[in-house]
């Protein structure tokens, strides 16, 4: 893991690429100005890669994805989407997004939250019945197609929105904990089908969790943000990890190591990150 000491490495893509996300000096002060939750957070998301934003509770993590998703706005700063407007690309469907919570509609069953977002694309009923039971079988949720939202619990409902986030294999995932309420085992399968999924779609992730290992296993880079106001403390690189390797990586040293570096630069800060892994490269 390399340890990544100045914002103006954050581009990963070439100079001609167009980077999935751009925020510039992004600051958001809530309550007349009594509550800055983010100040001058500058970081660029190259397409195609995985970034999870870490830190303690009220960071401003969830704040800065609702911000990328123009779901809040900025109180300064500029925030570019594919080259778009926030704005813009929430319109043209740009994204899709998992949040905390499922967000399902009650009304409609398992098979039809995930195919909406294909629905409201004009995708033939042929082609997103297929893509639902692929999903389904994904999550686990075949057997409950027809069932309503009611009908499952907390981490099956969140499952069926990941399945729903996934559905029209977008350029762009926006991810709020969205594993927070899945059993381990379930945790685990779901991330490795996440990777998969933006592997072959080629979409760029931007992934909030307060899990280390869990954002050190998905993530090409793992920022790390500071208590409130928000601000980039730290980007720490992992070189990428080895998708064909037959070893679980979860139970290698180098893991283990890169684990450690996160949570020393959560703790003590991007100095004492850097010295927890200076020299090591995790390819």
């Amino acid at each position: 893991m390399t340890v990544e000491t100045s914002l103006a490495k954050d581009t990963a893509a070439g100079p001609d690429s167009v980077p999935a996300v751009e925020l510039r000096d992004v600051g958001k002060i809530y309550a007349a100005g009594a509550v800055t939750a983010l100040e001058d957070v500058t970081l660029s998301v190259a397409a195609g890669e995985f970034v999870s934003l870490i830190g303690p509770s009220g960071c401003g993590k969830s704040t800065l994805l609702r911000i990328i998703a123009d779901l809040e706005q900025t109180t300064s700063g500029t925030v570019v989407v594919h080259g778009k407007t926030a704005r813009q690309a929430r319109l043209d469907q740009d994204y899709g997004i998992a949040f905390q919570q499922a967000g399902l509609l009650d009304w409609r069953t398992v098979r039809e939250n995930v195919e909406l977002p294909l629905q409201l694309h004009g995708v033939g009923k042929r082609e997103r019945r297929a893509r639902s039971a692929e999903l389904l079988e994904i999550t686990g949720l075949t057997d409950f197609a027809q069932r309503y939202p009611a009908e499952l619990s907390g981490g099956m409902q969140q499952r069926v929105a990941i399945a729903r986030a996934l559905a029209r294999k977008p350029p762009l995932l926006l991810m709020d904990e969205p594993f927070g309420a899945l059993d381990e085992m379930t945790r685990e399968r779901m991330q490795g089908e996440l990777l998969r999924v933006a592997e072959e779609t080629g979409a760029a992730v931007v992934f909030v969790t307060h899990s280390i290992p869990e954002a050190v296993f998905l993530s090409d880079r793992v920022v790390v943000m500071s208590p409130r106001p928000g601000r980039i403390t730290a980007v720490l690189g992992t070189g990428g990890w080895d998708r064909a390797a037959e070893e679980d990586v979860r139970s290698t040293e180098a893991f283990f190591s890169s684990v450690a570096a996160v949570r020393a630069a959560l703790h003590e800060g991007h100095g004492t990150a850097a010295d927890a892994v200076a020299g090591r490269d995790i390819r």
